[in-house]
């Protein structure tokens, strides 16, 4: 099964990546250059999961409207 790692962000040319709960960085070169924050590696080929990245979206979506179900959105134009 292969390992899978987070971006969490970049700092310069260090890829932040959450694996197993903890922060660990990479070279940033050593990602696809296509590599954004939210994205899902696999940590053996240094690939972007697509369908991981896709589901780990649905669910922070889903956690998201969950979130807001029946509360006022706050006032101006903000989306993460």
């Amino acid at each position: 099964m292969p390992r899978h790692a987070t971006v969490d962000r970049f700092e310069d040319e260090l890829a932040v990546l959450i694996v197993d709960g903890r922060q660990v960085t990479r070279p940033r070169h050593e990602l696809p250059a296509e590599t954004r924050e939210g994205d899902v590696v696999d940590l053996d080929t240094l690939t972007v999961d697509a369908e991981a990245t896709e589901r780990l979206r649905a669910e922070v979506r889903q956690a998201r409207e969950q979130a807001l179900a029946g509360k006022t959105p706050p006032p101006g134009d903000f989306d993460l």
